[in-house]
């Protein structure tokens, strides 16, 4: 199953939405997880070659992407990047998490992240690394799929049951690992779960030799607004790391939520 975000195939289906807009926008949510050919750009979108062309052509132009005749791949531009400092809507809450992420890491040895959930995918916002040489290696702006991390499942847990249920209509969901949830139902079951006892965890399932604890981050209004998790190499993990991790994480994930509030 495709996150809503990566997919053409409804380009310019909603209301109100002007096609060729719409399709250059997912072109440059393609190209924010890596460069492509332009052939290969159309048979992921399922767009026309003559459409992808142009749209490119025009996004070159404007500076939100950037083409290498040496490899014949485009990737995002300096444009992108630009407009993308303009957003603020996560800057709040990362202002006020990072500090304590970064003594949550040195308090459990372990990476620490934020992140935001968009569509169905689990987006990281701040990263507080490990101090140990053998550690969790990811990126703010990294985004992977929820169903199979932590944090996504922490995330999908503030989502009311219909749209939870809407998001994941349909299909096998993409498998990563052997312990990774395929069948939809079984998903929104974990998310139950998760949403019954207040955290959410992955035992190897995107990630063979990767744990992690993660919990969800809510707003004045008791809204999810991001999530918080502590994941470690499994061979660092004895048989009570989940609740031994947990507590500090809620620390840390009630000291932000009552600054939220504030």
């Amino acid at each position: 199953m495709k996150a809503e975000s990566a997919t053409a195939e409804q380009a310019g289906s909603g209301q109100n939405v002007v096609k060729s807009a719409d399709r250059a926008l997912v072109i440059l949510e393609l190209l924010s997880r890596g460069r492509h050919r332009l052939s290969d750009i159309a048979e992921i979108l399922r767009l026309p070659l003559s459409s992808v062309h142009g749209l490119l052509g025009t996004l070159v132009h404007r500076g939100f992407a950037e083409f290498d005749p040496t490899t014949r791949t485009y990737g995002l531009g300096l444009k992108a990047w630009t407009v993308g400092q303009g957003y603020t809507g996560h800057r709040d809450i990362v202002g006020l998490a990072l500090p304590l992420m970064e003594q949550l890491a040195q308090q459990t040895g372990e990476t620490v992240q934020l992140s935001r959930l968009d569509g169905t995918e689990n987006v990281y916002i701040a990263i507080a690394e490990s101090p140990q040489p053998m550690k969790l290696v990811s990126a703010v702006g990294m985004r992977l799929p929820a169903h199979a991390v932590g944090l996504g499942k922490a995330l999908l847990a503030g989502l009311p049951g219909d749209e939870l249920e809407r998001r994941y209509r349909g299909g096998q969901l993409e498998r990563f690992t052997e312990n990774t949830v395929t069948e939809p139902a079984e998903l929104l079951a974990e998310v139950e779960q998760a949403r019954v006892r207040g955290y959410a965890v992955d035992d190897e399932e995107y990630i063979v030799g990767c744990r992690c604890v993660a919990m969800p981050i809510h707003d004045h209004s008791g809204a999810v607004v991001a999530a918080m998790s502590v994941s470690a190499p499994t061979p660092r993990c004895g048989p009570d790391w989940t609740d031994e991790t947990r507590a500090p994480l809620s620390t840390v994930v009630s000291s932000v939520e009552q600054q939220l509030r504030r």
